[in-house]
């Protein structure tokens, strides 16, 4: 149940991702300021975490052995992450990315073949593929069916080029999140805790980074103030905040599958949250009812994700102490 809560909280702080991505557009704050600063301000914060921890000696030595994973699979859960859903910030409005984005959900479900499990027994160590988790699908497809009706009532309304240019990047970002953090705890196998893993993904996806920063100072100029503080805002309570408690959770059932699929699904309720704060800070119109119901169905999905996997837990204990009392 921990991780559950863990994805939870992670949820709320990732909310703030779109509803001030919304405001610094709505600003005329460049996507690419938004995007790169995030990143450029969380490396500070990280590194005197890991610091104080007495970790970065570790976290360094296992970069340098395996730099080429770091610089890739960190291009891919960040670079390819957070890029596109800021891009898609110029052209749909925060609720839209939000409700797009929870394709993740279906996207870490069904990613799930392209990893190997490692079983380790008295005579020998198997090696087999994932298998694809049937059950957390089927749980996912509601949370999704709930987040289609909240969507229904805009996407009648959106153009073409909204479309293509805000709903594209939004996918390609669903994926490669959870391919690129799953694809680092497959490196790691444990040897670093979740703060280590966010600053050396953070580190290795620099260099995107500063070209990016580069190339906008080049055209668009430097970003404003107003723009600089929110970002910072965002890197302290989206990247740094959200994002290690989500690592957290998935640290935690790493090896299991089903039970990653759910702390995912968590992830769902950045929808909801946005929701309440585009309506706070951005004055939009009030959910219709068929929104609403959205919204309740979304909740059921996740209570049903929790307690089937909780219930799978106190079977699977049951049944080993049964084996070891015989």
């Amino acid at each position: 149940m921990k991780p559950i809560v863990l994805g939870i909280f992670a949820a709320l702080f990732f909310a703030v991702t779109f509803v001030i991505n919304a405001l610094m557009e709505a600003s005329g704050g460049h996507w690419i300021w938004s995007a790169s600063l995030r990143y450029i301000f969380m490396i500070p914060f990280l590194l005197l975490i890991v610091y104080l921890r007495g970790n970065l000696s570790l976290l360094f030595r296992e970069m340098a052995n395996h730099k080429k994973q770091w610089l890739l699979w960190s291009f891919v859960g960040f670079g390819l992450f957070y890029a596109p859903l800021c891009f898609a910030a110029a052209y749909s409005p925060g609720w839209l990315i939000a409700g797009t984005w929870q394709v993740t959900i279906i996207a870490g479900t069904l990613i799930t073949p392209l990893f190997l499990i490692k079983t380790v027994t008295r005579d020998q160590v198997i090696i087999q593929r994932q298998q694809l988790p049937l059950k957390g699908l089927m749980f996912s497809l509601i949370i999704l069916a709930g987040i289609a009706l909240i969507q229904l009532d805009h996407l009648t309304n959106v153009s073409i080029s909204t479309l293509l240019f805000g709903l594209a990047p939004v996918l390609i970002a669903a994926f490669a999140y959870p391919l690129g953090n799953r694809k680092m705890m497959e490196l790691c196998e444990g040897r670093l805790d979740a703060y280590q893993r966010v600053l050396g993904m953070t580190l290795a996806s620099l260099p995107l980074w500063l070209v990016l920063s580069v190339y906008a100072l080049s055209t668009v100029g430097a970003p404003s103030v107003t723009q600089t503080y929110q970002t910072l805002f965002v890197a302290i309570s989206s990247g740094v905040i959200a994002t290690v408690l989500f690592f957290m959770a998935t640290d935690m059932v790493r090896d299991n599958m089903p039970k990653l699929a759910a702390v995912e699904a968590t992830q769902s309720l950045e929808v909801i949250f946005a929701l309440i704060g585009e309506i706070l800070f951005l004055s939009i119109v009030f959910p219709s009812p068929l929104a609403l119901a959205g919204l309740v169905l979304v909740m059921a999905g996740m209570a049903i994700h929790s307690f089937a996997n909780k219930n799978s837990t106190q079977i699977k204990n049951e049944k080993s102490a049964m084996h070891i009392n015989a």
